[in-house]
């Protein structure tokens, strides 16, 4: 989340059946239809159904008719308009819907014959106009008339506008952003916007619009079914994965066929889930129109619709291409045996929010559908709730909203084949409050995070059908680290500041051994109590929305401000970083990140690195890249070239953790022996060998700390893994702990720069014998050694 960036930028009928009564026009259409069935076949195919009402534009069960179905409690009319192009055109003609007074629910259906008897033979795109409370239903109004105008905002909080041509929540595919950087394009974004400058004018041939796809067998391969502990996550941007890579080619770049291609890298890396920052469509189509960051949105933390799949990202930009060509996507990470997951952002809109009187605002799809329904409205109603720093939040605590979000995390987990989702400020859509306040209640059932872990449902603690859900557990004033629900798993930002405050704040912070401990063994003391597992604990140094690993080590400060394209400059990010250059000296800011990266993948927990990581990528100290759309904020692949013994290493850390089941305990260590064998399952070792007491693990002036894993008594075979962290500056001798019978210490990994040139990693079967009882651990470093 750009929890950073705080402030918001504007980019700022009647009943037409009588139209078809007489039996000259239904032959008409009949004939029309029959020849155009052989033209456009895919038109009549069965059409996408979304969520238990069948929200959204499907065919019906005949293949004859297509159904719009939209829900608004408040409005007192609604109307489809259909269309035959995306842009610059006027509709073909419009249908009055009809509410079913219980559900709310606003429907119509229209045969195919009709579609095509006025002109609509291929791709259908619609969107519906709306009126209510604040803005009556006249048949005599007109398109950029201001007949049956009440006000922008009424005392409930409608914003009704029919002037304002709205998307469908429920659109699967969405035609174009609001705002097109072309020639013929839409570049200006007052016209959705409600007042007096703009109030009468109609959007109708400019805003994006739904488009009815034909139903086609979703081939996304055989999803793994993988437990959640033995995870490692890639989290990365979808374009910025293969924008700058020469191996893909050019028309493939930043696409999801090109992602796909990739597959392959990140199976011989070694991770086992690609993570992708948003992918529901958002605006992103003015991006790089110039070489700047000005209006750019390249994180994607402002989606306006959340069925889409974002067109921007597809090669087959053509109605029904971005759908498909994900679905290719996940199958190809399924045939490595890779998950996909998306970072998901349902707690505010890219509707944005009001100007300073409350009246102006964006409306172009849920707004103007049921402002107060779908939106968190302050208590005077003319403003919002917000507490995610972006834009008003999304109302969680309606069970109308609940079910949109459940439904399109249906959508792309059985559609499109995701595996998981990593969910933006997820505090917010625990929000049980409807009005001006905030409840995270985690108790409550119907919740929506209850509701998520019951019915899509969570993935079960031993593999199997089901979705990961991982939690972003904070919000710009809400932080509820470690307070989610059972089936849950959170970022845990506290394993973050600890490892780096030891690293990087030494003798400015205190760290004492035993936050070490707990952080390495997989937070205790934050998941237990609600009947989690380490597991639930995904462990990151760095995220998306930050320093990358090298930066973490290579600057003092951002410099955000101070960039000029195409690194920046990018406004926010936070000036608590926890960073330290290491004294300006590239190989100990080298050995620095190193030893980070280890911490990560030889702590319990799932451990989540970002996308470029591996081979030492840099963001040149800027802390908040969401504006910028670059060369500088692509992976570059050179670096494999530039850090040939970083990346090796990586990949070989990478691959010890995939080989250890020990390093991904299915519970919380005990600290005792289990089979007898004399080794506790996980035991604490001071430098001198012993076992440190409470004295020590509470004391801030002691910098080392080691484990030693009992592999017998964790489906590690007979194996013990120790590992020796020393966060001093200078060297500390470390007794070894007694060998089991027969067996002896091998060393695997010494972070130290004395071990580069060997990618600082020894290859399975290929382990340094240790011949003596004792072992230099370098200040600053991590060793890993192993007992056979």
């Amino acid at each position: 989340m750009n929890y950073a960036r705080l402030s918001l930028a504007w980019h700022p009928h009647s009943n037409n059946r009588g139209k078809f009564s007489s039996p000259k026009h239904w032959l008409l259409a009949a004939l029309l239809s029959l020849v155009l069935s052989f033209a456009i076949p895919s038109l009549i195919e069965p059409a996408l159904a979304v969520g238990a009402n069948n929200l959204g534009a499907t065919f019906d069960a005949t293949q004859n008719n297509v159904t719009f179905r939209v829900y608004s409690n408040a409005a007192t009319h609604l109307e489809v308009w259909l269309y035959d192009q995306n842009l610059g055109a006027a509709e073909k003609f419009k249908l009055p819907l009809t509410q079913d007074s219980s559900s709310k629910i606003w429907s119509v259906s229209v045969p195919v014959s009709t579609l095509k008897a006025n002109g609509i033979t291929d791709t259908i795109y619609y969107g519906y106009r709306a009126w209510g409370p604040n803005w009556t239903y006249d048949p005599s109004w007109t398109q950029g008339s201001t007949v049956g105008f009440v006000r922008d905002v009424d005392g409930q909080g409608n914003r009704f506008n029919p002037n304002k041509l709205l998307l469908d929540p429920y659109a699967v595919e969405v035609s174009h952003d609001r705002l097109i950087p072309t020639a013929t394009g839409q570049t200006n974004g007052g016209i959705y916007v409600s007042g007096p400058e703009y109030r009468a004018f109609d959007t109708g041939s400019q805003a994006p619009k739904g488009i009815v796809l034909p139903l086609a067998q979703a081939d996304i391969g055989n999803k793994p079914t993988r437990p959640f502990k033995d995870e490692i996550i890639y989290e990365v941007h979808l374009r910025g994965l293969t924008e700058n890579d020469p191996d893909i080619p050019e028309n493939l770049r930043g696409t999801y066929a090109g992602a796909a291609l990739k597959a392959k890298y990140l199976k011989d890396l070694g991770v086992t889930a690609v993570e992708f920052l948003p992918l529901q469509s958002m605006q992103n189509d003015t991006n790089d129109v110039i070489a700047s960051t000005a209006g750019d949105n390249y994180w994607g933390y402002d989606p306006y619709n959340y069925f889409a799949a974002d067109r921007r990202y597809a090669a087959d930009k053509t109605p029904g291409g971005p759908t498909q060509e994900f679905q290719q996507m996940t199958k190809a990470f399924h045939e490595q045996g890779l998950k996909v997951y998306v970072d998901v952002v349902y707690n505010h809109t890219g509707e944005e929010g009001v100007d300073s009187t409350g009246n102006i605002s964006p409306i172009f799809t849920m707004r103007g559908l049921d402002n107060p329904t779908y939106y968190e409205l302050s208590n005077d109603v003319r403003y919002y709730y917000s507490d995610n720093g972006v834009g008003p939040n999304l109302n969680t605590g309606n069970p109308v909203v609940r079910d949109l979000i459940i439904d399109s995390l249906a959508y792309w987990k059985d559609t499109l084949g995701v595996d998981g989702f990593r969910f933006d400020l997820a505090p917010v859509i625990g929000n049980d409050c409807q009005r001006g306040c905030f409840q995270f209640n985690k108790f409550n059932p119907e919740n929506a995070l209850n509701r998520m872990v019951k019915e899509l449902p969570v993935r079960p603690a031993n593999g199997g059908n089901g979705a990961d859900l991982i939690a972003e557990p904070w919000a710009v004033t809400n932080y509820q680290m470690g307070n989610f629900p059972s089936g849950w798993a959170e970022w845990n930002d506290k394993f973050r500041d600890s490892f780096r405050k030891v690293q990087n704040r030494l003798g400015v912070e205190n760290v004492p051994p035993n936050e070490l401990a707990t952080r390495f063994a997989g937070s205790r003391d934050l998941f237990q109590d609600d009947g989690r597992k380490p597991w639930h604990s995904v462990n990151f140094i760095v995220a998306h929305d930050g320093f990358t690993l090298r930066d973490v080590y290579n600057c003092n400060q951002k410099t955000n401000s101070q960039l000029t394209w195409d690194q920046g400059p990018s406004d926010g990010g936070t000036d608590n970083n926890l960073s330290w250059d290491q004294g300006g000296d590239p190989s100990l800011q080298r050995q620095a990140t190193r030893t980070a990266l280890a911490l990560e993948m030889l702590s319990a927990g799932v451990p989540m690195m970002t996308g470029g990581d591996e081979m030492y990528r840099t963001q040149y100290c800027n802390n908040n890249m969401y504006n910028v759309d670059s060369a500088a904020n692509w992976l570059d692949y050179d670096n494999i070239k530039e850090y040939p013994h970083f990346f090796n290493y990586s990949q070989k850390l990478l691959a010890f953790r995939n080989a250890h089941p020990a390093l991904r305990p299915a519970d919380f260590f005990r600290g005792i022996d289990n089979n007898g064998n004399g080794l506790k399952d996980l035991t604490w070792l001071r430098s001198d060998g012993n076992e440190p007491d409470s004295n020590y693990f509470s004391d801030p002036n002691q910098h080392f700390l080691a484990y030693r894993l009992d592999g017998s008594e964790l489906g590690d075979g007979g194996q013990s893994i120790y590992v020796a962290y020393n966060s001093w500056s200078g060297n500390i001798q470390a007794t070894l702990p007694p060998n089991l019978p027969g067996k002896q210490w091998y060393r695997v990994a010494d972070t130290a720069g004395f071990m580069e040139s060997q990618d600082n990693f020894n290859a399975p079967g290929a382990e340094e014998l240790l011949t003596g009882s004792t072992y230099d651990v370098n200040g600053r470093s991590l060793v890993l050694l192993i007992e056979k």
